[in-house]
């Protein structure tokens, strides 16, 4: 419960963060928004990492309370730029950008408080489990994003175009997005609400030797962490294949629309990938509670499951080439498979790096590791923001050509 309690602004900013990527065909129409700007507004969530450190230092030095109520207010100031009633679709599409950035902010205490939260206030062994509880919520926010978004908003007909459609159909999708938009701020106004009625920094007595502990300053922290190749080898192990999946994840309604994968299902599939992540890592972590030693083996596991999952959605994706069947099933199989895979490591990789560089303060230490992930994440999303763009480029110049 006290994890649960602890980290609860996690799913509203992960929800927040998801908002615009199952539903950017339906936004397109509704605001204008280019692939560059579903893009970006994407890329806003690893942008908002840039001052990751002071918020870890902050978590170190005053403790959750001061932290988490600082990232719930950016939050909800984030989500009521959105909620702005702007007639100005330029000046509604900038405050948009700029409470998505708001919002992004808030993902260094999201991202990395987990650790932090189960060794200031569990057990040894609860200590897997309340991680894992921690860092997945913000996931299931974001899964939520994956199903209310294309359920309450209509996508436009022709999605793979975005062909011509009538007035009343454009403001009736905008009309369903702004109430998305509401509900959002009320649910993080509600979360805000409930962390200042009642947040304690830490228990009244350590629950551990380890919760006790005198930590390293900084600067020797940051030599340790440089220093450990270890350390640095699991971080890329974490980083790249974590940041690469989360930018996918965020625009994968703007990737499988290609492939004439409707708005809905790209939605459902990003939800059961997420739920499935979740379920999976707290049994992992449960697991590795209850038989100690096992965090290297259990990672082994989930990352060669998810790079089966990946081959086969690419060899599926490249049909001409290979020849496999591209299908519905084969594309809900294969996408939920990887993102099981891959979500439910988070909490598993989490302990692993606490273990290996002790006593270096856990937010530095996770600070470091998911600043590292999101650098990968903004790479990914930059390149597809070029690349979008480059193909609109492409397409406008064979239209005007005779």
């Amino acid at each position: 419960e006290r994890a649960v309690s602890a980290a609860n602004p996690r799913p509203g900013r992960g929800l927040v963060w998801n908002s615009w990527g199952p539903i950017q065909n339906s936004a397109r129409l509704a605001f204008g928004f280019s692939g560059w700007d579903i893009a970006l507004l994407v890329f806003w969530g690893p942008i908002g990492f840039v001052p990751c450190f002071f918020f870890m230092w902050l978590m170190d030095k005053k403790g959750l309370r001061v932290t988490v109520l600082l990232t719930s207010s950016l939050m909800v100031l984030g989500a009521g730029l959105r909620c702005v009633p702007v007639s100005d679709l330029e000046i509604r599409k900038k405050l948009i950008h700029g409470g998505q950035l708001l919002n992004g902010l808030a993902g260094p205490t999201v991202m990395n408080a987990a650790p932090f939260l189960s060794t200031t206030w569990f057990s040894p062994d609860e200590r897997a489990t309340a991680t894992a509880i921690a860092s997945l919520l913000s996931y299931l926010g974001a899964a939520g994003a994956f199903l209310v978004g294309p359920l309450v908003v209509p996508s436009p007909n022709g999605t793979s175009h975005l062909l011509l459609v009538s007035e009343s159909t454009t403001e009736h999708i905008k009309d369903r997005i702004e109430a998305v938009l509401y509900a959002e701020f009320g649910m993080v106004s509600l979360i805000f609400s409930a962390a200042l009625a009642y947040f304690p920094s830490r228990p009244p007595f350590p629950p551990s030797v380890a919760a006790a502990s005198q930590r390293l300053s900084y600067r020797r922290s940051f030599c340790r962490l440089l220093s450990n190749f270890r350390f640095l080898m699991i971080a890329l192990a974490y980083a790249i294949p974590l940041g690469v999946f989360s930018g996918w994840s965020g625009v994968l309604d703007l990737i499988l629309t290609p492939v004439h994968v409707s708005q809905v299902d790209a939605g459902w599939i990003g939800f059961w990938s997420i739920v499935g992540g979740c379920v999976v890592g707290i049994a992992m972590a449960r697991f590795a509670d209850f038989i100690r030693g096992m965090l290297k083996f259990i990672l082994l596991l989930l990352l060669s499951g998810a790079t089966l999952a990946s081959t086969w959605f690419t060899l599926t994706c490249l049909n001409r080439v290979t020849h496999l069947p591209l299908t519905t099933a084969t594309l809900y199989t294969s996408c939920i498979l990887l993102g099981i895979f891959l979500n439910s490591s988070v909490p598993i990789f989490f302990e692993l790096f606490v273990e290996t560089v002790y006593p270096a303060p856990e937010g530095i230490t996770c600070g470091v590791v998911t600043f590292l992930s999101n650098v990968f994440m903004g790479v990914l999303l930059f390149f597809l923001t070029f690349y979008h763009t480059g193909k609109k480029y492409e397409l406008l110049c064979k239209y005007k050509s005779p």
